[in-house]
Formats: structure tokens, sequence, C-alpha cells
């Protein structure tokens, strides 16, 4: 295509942006293609995971800002362009029984209304192409299922002049996935890597949860390469200093070991409007055929 590319990542909080998918970003802002990244809460109800800053009364009391100025600093790592659609964190419910969701919180909006906030966005941004969560959400936090509901009727209203009229002039992207790094072959893959090389694994507890799950394997279907990113993924990451403990899981399995063994970041193509031939390791994999 002569006009540039344009890639829309549609994610629940502020942190997801670097946790799922922030290499493949970091690559295709290399290339020239312009990157936005749609945050749909502004993660007001997260807990402070990192236990260094656990307790700080600042960040208890200010933890809407401090989350905005993390993610502010990932984005600036990351190369990419960061929109908020305004909506208020549900929390992760805990209990038996689970609790109810807070009043007026993302997981609790219409569907119909809260994707219209998304289509305004697309019709103004004008991506190519989309990534967003499975029906799952990738895990099941309420607002990760929401954020799918909205991708998923906001790809298919955006192109539809008769879908809100008043978000601006129609425009339909042209394909749709769900991130899925956290697949299980990858994971297999560094946790046999990591015990071969006589390392502790972080891994083992993940692949039992797997065995005893009765639910199918996502079908992968394309495989970015973008090792050469990992480390502006982890550094991104890090800017979410209050969600990312820098000793803690994220960083147990050497940079080296992941290049050599997993180089990629997966997806699974879920929605295209132009020819596709599977795998790919291009996320705009035919968009040049379009039209």
């Amino acid at each position: 295509m002569t006009e540039q590319l344009r890639l829309m990542a549609v994610h629940a909080h502020p942190d997801d942006e670097s946790s799922k998918g922030a290499a493949t970003m970091a690559k295709y802002v290399s290339e020239g293609v312009d990157v936005l990244v749609a945050t749909c809460t502004g993660g007001e109800r997260g807990s402070v995971l990192n236990p260094k800053l656990q307790g700080d009364p600042y960040i208890e009391e200010h933890i809407h800002e401090v989350r905005a100025k993390e993610m502010d600093e990932a984005r600036q790592i990351l190369g990419v362009k960061q929109a908020w659609l305004g909506f208020v964190d549900s929390g992760l419910p805990e209990g038996d029984p689970l609790p109810p969701l807070p009043e007026g919180c993302f997981a609790l909006q219409d569907v119909d209304e809260a994707a219209g906030a998304l289509v305004k966005l697309i019709r103004s941004f004008r991506p190519h192409v989309m990534t967003t969560y499975d029906e799952n959400g990738g895990y099941p936090h309420p607002d990760h299922i929401m954020t799918h509901k909205i991708s998923m009727l906001a790809f298919e209203a955006a192109g539809d002049p008769s879908r809100y009229p008043e978000a601006g002039e129609p425009w339909a992207p042209l394909k749709l996935y769900y991130n899925q790094g956290f697949n299980r072959d990858r994971t297999l893959a560094l946790h046999e890597a990591l015990l071969a090389r006589g390392l502790e694994s972080p891994y083992g507890d993940w692949l039992e949860r797997w065995e005893k799950m009765d639910r199918p394997e996502r079908q992968i279907t394309t495989y970015v390469p973008c090792g050469d990113f990992f480390e502006i993924r982890d550094k991104a990451l890090l800017a979410h200093a209050t969600q990312i403990d820098p000793d803690g899981f994220w960083f147990h399995v050497p940079m080296d070991l992941q290049k050599e063994v997993w180089p990629t970041e997966d997806y699974e193509l879920a929605k295209s409007r132009v020819p596709t031939s599977l795998p790919e390791s291009d996320l705009f994999a035919g968009v040049g055929e379009a039209g």
C-alpha cells in the first residue's frame, strides 16, 4: 500500500499494552507503521502489585494519576500513540460467592453504548488492523471480557454508515486479531528450555493448571518475529512500576533464551476482510491486496 499502515491495539488497563503485544508494536513502529493503543479504563481499581511500592500513601491515594503517568512513560518507550476511552476500572472480584461489580464500572456498561466510544476512535484513526482479546478475555477479568465485546461490535459497526452516525465518517478495519501470547506451546517450550539449562522454571504451575482445564487450545494463526524488540517490551513493562515487580515472574527467563526458543509474539486471526494464507508472520499480510 502507498499510504501509511495503521495498527490499533485495544486494551483493558494501562500495563496490558506492555504485557501483550508490546514487542510487536515496537517492531511495527520501527518500520514506519502508525500505532495507537486504545486503553478502555484508567486502572483505578488495580492493586499495587510491586511489593516495593505497597503501602505508599501517595500512590494509594492517587493511583489513577500514578497509573496515567506510568502509561505515558510506557507509550514513549514503545513509540506509540495512546488514547483513553474513559471507562472506570471494574476491579477483579474475589471470593465465593463473588461480590457484585462496582456501580458504574466498565464491565456493567451497555455494550452498544460503550462500543460507540471505540467506533469513534476507529473512525478517527482509521486502522487497517486491530488487536484485542478473545471471548475469555485472555483471562477472565471482567474488563478484559468487556474489551472483547466492544472490540467485536466496533470492528463490525465502524464501517457501517447506519451505525453510530454521530461518530464520524465510516471506516472498516481489514483484520482483527486476538492476542494469544500466553499460549501453551510457547509456555511449554520455554519451560523445557529452562529445565534443560538447569534453571528453575516459573511455568510449572501454569502447565499443571492447563492440564486440568477442559478448554480447547486456541488456534494460533500468526507468529510475528519481534525478538529484537523484547528489551523494549520489558522496559515498557517496567514503566508500570506499581504493577510490575522488577524481581518478579516476568523477568525469570533469560533474554537470550527467549530469543532463541520463542522469538515471536503470537496471535489468532479472528476476522479478515482481505485474502489470508495461514499461518502468517505479519499482521498486515493481505492488507495491500484490499480494494
